[in-house]
C-alpha cells in the first residue's frame, strides 16, 4: 500500500507536522474544492456535496506522531531528551532517530549491559538516563548540527508481512490515510470538511481549534487505536484484535460517544457484512473528547483501525482492518440523515 506506506514512513513528531501536511495536501489537492492551514497548522479541506442533505460533516484524522525533543547537550556530545507524548522507555535503547530539520541520524544509548551492577541490570533504563548520540565529539560539534527543541522521529521503513504490515506512525497516519481515501470518493450528499489536525499526541490541541472553526454539525473521528491481542497469563479477552475488523469506540477517558452516531455505524457495517468490534470501555482518548464539546456540542464518534505496539518505534496492523475502516466510514457516510443528529 504505498498510501499508508509513504504516509507512515513520513515525519511528523507533535509540532512539526509540516512533512507529513505538505504530502497530504499533494495527495488531495486535486479531490478537494478548497483548502487552508489554520493557525496552528491544521490542513483543513471542502469537499462540496451535492447538496441533498443540509449538514457540514466533519471527518478528523490526526497527523502527528509521538517522537522526542532535543532539551540539553552533554560535554560528550550526547544529546538530552524528552517524550513528546506517552512513551514506554522500555522501547526505546539502541533506536535509530533522525533529528532535527536537517534528520541529522542519531542512535539512543545508554551504559551497556556489560558495565552494570546485578540491580541495574533488572531495571528498566529511564529515559532521563538514556542519550541520543550523533557521533558529535563535544558540546559544541552536538550544537552545530542540531538545535533545543529539535524533535527526533524514529526511523523505520514500512513493510508488509502477509495480510500485516509494520511501520512507524500508524497512529495515525492510518487514520489519515483512510481520510485520503474518503476524499478521493465522488461527492457526498452534504459538505464533507476533512481536518488534518496537529498535537492530539499531546493534548488534543489542533482538533479543539478545528473542530469550534468548521462549525460541523457532526463529526466522524478516524484513529488507530492499541490492540492487546497477545500472549497472556490472565484469562482476559483483549480491548481489540487484529484481524477481526472495524474498532468501534463506546466509552473511553475522555468522551461517551454519541450513541445514535455507534448504533449508525454498526448497523451499516452490520447490513453491509463488515466485521467489526466494539472497544472494551475505558483508558485511552481521542479528538473525539474536545470535537464533541465545542460550540454548544457536537455529535461525534470515532472508527480506529486497530494497532499493535502503540507508542513504540515500530507498530504492526492488519491491512484487511484498514481496508474495512475505509469502507465502513464511507458507508456510514452515506447513510447518514439529517434525522439522525437530531435531538428530540
Amino acid at each position: 500500500n504505498e498510501l499508508l506506506k509513504n504516509l507512515t514512513e513520513a515525519v511528523g513528531v507533535s509540532g512539526e507536522e509540516k512533512e507529513v501536511r505538505l504530502l497530504i495536501r499533494d495527495l488531495i489537492a486535486d479531490h478537494v474544492d478548497e483548502w487552508h492551514v489554520d493557525a496552528m497548522g491544521s490542513l483543513i479541506a471542502l469537499k462540496k456535496g451535492t447538496g441533498k442533505l443540509n449538514l457540514r460533516v466533519m471527518v478528523d484524522a490526526h497527523m502527528d506522531e509521538v517522537g522526542l525533543i532535543v532539551t540539553d547537550f552533554d560535554s560528550n556530545g550526547t544529546l538530552k531528551f524528552a517524550g513528546v507524548g506517552g512513551f514506554d522507555d522500555r522501547a526505546l535503547l539502541g533506536k535509530v532517530v533522525q533529528v532535527g530539520p536537517k534528520k541529522i541520524t542519531g542512535v539512543i544509548g545508554a551504559r551497556p549491559i556489560h558495565l552494570l551492577n546485578a540491580s541495574q541490570r533488572n531495571s528498566v533504563v529511564k529515559m532521563d538516563d538514556m542519550r541520543i548520540d550523533i557521533g558529535a565529539k563535544n558540546k559544541d560539534a552536538a550544537s552545530g548540527k542540531v538545535s533545543l527543541g529539535d524533535r527526533a522521529a524514529f526511523v523505520t521503513e514500512y513493510e508488509e508481512l502477509g495480510p500485516t504490515a509494520i511501520g512507524k506512525s500508524f497512529d495515525n497516519r492510518a487514520g489519515c490515510a483512510a481520510l485520503v481515501e474518503l476524499l478521493r470518493e465522488r461527492p457526498y450528499p452534504f459538505d464533507l470538511i476533512a481536518t488534518f489536525t496537529v498535537q492530539e499526541e499531546v493534548g488534543l490541541r489542533g482538533a479543539t481549534t478545528a473542530g469550534y472553526g468548521v462549525k460541523p454539525d457532526v463529526a466522524l473521528i478516524l484513529e488507530c487505536t492499541p490492540a492487546y491481542d497477545l500472549p497472556n497469563k490472565d484469562d482476559v479477552s483483549p480491548n481489540v484484535a487484529l484481524g477481526m475488523g472495524p474498532s468501534i469506540y463506546v466509552m473511553d477517558s475522555g468522551t461517551v460517544q454519541d450513541p445514535r452516531l455507534v448504533s449508525l455505524i454498526t448497523q451499516t457495517a452490520a447490513n453491509n457484512n463488515i466485521p467489526f468490534q466494539i472497544r472494551r470501555p475505558g483508558g485511552g482518548g481521542t479528538n473525539t473528547a474536545v470535537i464533541q464539546r465545542v460550540r454548544g456540542a457536537i455529535p461525534a464518534a470515532t472508527i480506529a483501525v486497530p494497532g499493535r505496539y502503540a507508542h513504540t518505534p515500530t507498530m504492526m496492523i492488519n491491512l484487511d482492518d484498514y481496508a474495512n475502516v475505509v469502507k465502513l466510514a464511507k458507508a456510514t457516510l452515506l447513510n447518514l440523515t439529517e434525522d439522525i443528529v437530531k435531538r428530540n
